[in-house]
């Protein structure tokens, strides 16, 4: 595992073996260079084991995301702020299965760290809401419902809305 800012220095260093191509009139290689500067740049922005891990949930493969969790050894070192939010938004979504203690303190940091995505982050305040209906916490399961409400601005978690309001009744 590399940590972040390596990966901006191969890049960078990539990038002047580009330039050097170019200025010795080679112009295929320091486009087929550059590209590969891109692809460092890329996974700078978009970490490969949490992409990869994504595509195992994906699947509704949790060991499989559980493993290529399990390969970033050191996330604050590796991965950048939003990188850290779905690295714990992902172990959470796996605990949440087994052990809700620790899901909750990782979707926790996972809202607090911030999610890019609108709707990852109303799927986190929905768990939240679950895990806090589940220890008899209605009116914080109240508020964040709420809030993953509000940034469903599509309506794919509706269902899901619905059927906890259902469950929350009878609280």
């Amino acid at each position: 595992m590399f940590h972040k800012n390596i990966k901006l220095i191969l890049a960078g260093l990539i990038t002047t073996w580009a330039v050097y191509q170019f200025s010795e009139g080679e112009i295929m290689n320091g486009i087929s260079i550059l590209l590969l500067a891109g692809i460092f740049v890329l996974l700078y922005f978009k970490n490969e084991f949490i992409l990869m891990a994504f595509l195992q949930l994906r699947k509704q493969n949790f060991e499989g995301t559980k493993k290529w969790l399990g390969y970033i050894k050191n996330p604050e070192a590796a991965l950048i702020k939003k990188q850290q939010g779905y690295y714990n938004y992902l172990h959470g979504i796996i605990l949440s299965q087994t052990n809700i203690t620790q899901a909750e303190k990782y979707l926790r940091k996972a809202v607090k760290l911030g999610l890019a995505m609108n709707h990852d982050l109303a799927m986190a305040k929905l768990q939240l809401a679950g895990i806090s209906m589940t220890k008899r916490r209605k009116r914080e399961a109240t508020i964040l419902m709420a809030e993953a409400k509000k940034l469903d601005k599509h309506g794919m978690l509706k269902d899901q809305m619905k059927m906890m309001k259902e469950q929350m009744k009878k609280i």
